[in-house]
């Protein structure tokens, strides 16, 4: 015997009414949801200092890269071959002095928010087995990056990885010597002309100029505008926006464009559709630096969202050469939280057990300086790793399809639900 829509219907409705939900119920006025999100941004704007430098913080000991124009990565490209070619005429070979970017040269700088780059440097002999392949890329990256600037074109890291694919064999090696590169110069690495190809993606109450082009991003479509990789392009940004909102991954970007949450609530909402990108990151900053709003992070309630909304914050390891211009200050994490999952009664049947791998970094990232830095943040992980339960932003779609935006955030909002 088959099973009538009105039969359906009325399955579903009891399915949904045993879904309890938070307690409280957020305002239907956004004016009154937005009240802690403009005290906040306030008190920001009150608090708004001098950034310091690693020079007047006495940090002499780590390095620190710049923007530079073509001319001038150009002709420091040309003193490192020049250097090289001397020391073969001299019969000694060659090698390159290239700073370390491993784990044991970076330094977490509580004051600034991020970590930084230590002063140590490793020598890269061309004549040693060990490091005669790197030397080897080491040059041919060189001479491409010179190539590039010469003609004042950009190029993605993918072309860079096709002029010489037996060379290079992964895109990996290439791309980790160009930072290489980046920290031998003593530039950023936008400043070599090679970028990433377009990931983030940017949407609601922000308008601004891309190489000259009239952008509004409210006029977008559902898709967003895909944030530039040619960053250094974006002019005249503009809005009126009363907070941002930092998203983890694309479905979740999916729910908020589609129902215009940006309309409803005056937000601009950014993703780097997961990992965090270099373009992503420094649009982030140019937003925070231009407008002066609120940054709120929406992640999944594990060890990598986490993580992901860390690189934001602090920067990574790999880049944390650059970490001036690719880091935002005072991101608040709004959720999805470990002490969500009992709060808005997130049933256990869209909870995830967390793997051992999930422990193991979480166990890790407690390590880190900048949760020690934050004990809020701490104290949720160590609520994760005690739980060992994890879930996605999507686990609340229980609810509804619609309930991350019309009833978890704007009530998060309302209750100045962040740490």
């Amino acid at each position: 015997m088959g099973v009538n829509s009105g039969t359906v219907a009325v399955l579903s409705k009891a399915s949904v009414s045993k879904r309890k939900g938070p307690l409280a119920v957020a305002s239907k006025d956004a004016a009154v949801v937005l009240q802690e999100v403009n005290k906040l941004a306030k008190a920001q704007q009150q608090s708004v200092k001098h950034r310091a430098t690693l020079e007047e913080l006495g940090i002499s000991d780590a390095r620190e890269v710049a923007v530079m124009d073509d001319a001038d990565v150009a002709q420091t490209i040309e003193r490192i071959v020049i250097q090289a070619a001397q020391s073969i005429l001299a019969g000694t070979g060659f090698s390159y002095d290239v700073p370390s970017r491993a784990s044991s040269n970076q330094l977490y700088v509580p004051q600034l928010e991020r970590i930084v780059l230590k002063s140590a440097v490793s020598n890269r002999p061309f004549s040693s087995t060990a490091t005669v392949r790197k030397t080897a890329i080491t040059t041919r990256v060189l001479s491409l990056v010179h190539e590039v600037l010469n003609k004042r074109i950009h190029i993605t890291k993918r072309d860079l990885f096709y002029t010489d694919v037996k060379l290079f064999e992964k895109q990996n090696d290439s791309d980790a010597v160009l930072d290489d590169v980046a920290c031998m110069i003593g530039c950023t690495r936008t400043s070599l002309n090679v970028v990433a190809s377009e990931k983030g993606v940017v949407i609601g109450r922000v308008t601004f100029r891309d190489d000259g082009d009239f952008i509004d991003c409210t006029k977008m479509g559902v898709g967003g505008k895909a944030i530039p990789s040619l960053i250094d392009r974006i002019t005249d940004l503009q809005g009126d926006a009363q907070f941002v909102l930092l998203v983890e991954k694309d479905a979740a970007f999916m729910r908020l464009s589609e129902d215009r949450f940006y309309n409803q609530y005056p937000c601009i909402i950014i993703t780097a559709r997961g990992q965090p990108d270099v373009s992503t990151r420094l649009f982030l900053n140019m937003v925070k630096t231009r407008l002066n709003i609120p940054i709120l992070g929406l992640v999944d309630s594990d060890p990598y969202g986490l993580k992901i909304l860390s690189v934001y914050l602090s920067g990574s390891k790999n880049m944390s050469y650059d970490s001036a211009s690719l880091t935002t200050s005072d991101i608040k994490w709004l959720g999805v939280r470990p002490s969500d999952l009992e709060t808005y009664n997130i049933p256990k049947e869209c909870r995830l057990d967390m793997t051992e791998s999930d422990i193991k970094y979480g166990q890790d990232l407690l390590k880190e300086d900048f949760i020690k830095n934050n004990p809020a943040w701490m104290a949720e992980l160590e609520l994760m790793l005690k739980t060992k339960e994890k879930a996605e932003i999507q686990a609340l779609s229980n609810f509804g399809f619609q309930y991350l935006t019309q009833t978890y955030l704007p009530l998060k909002l309302q209750q100045g639900d962040w740490i």
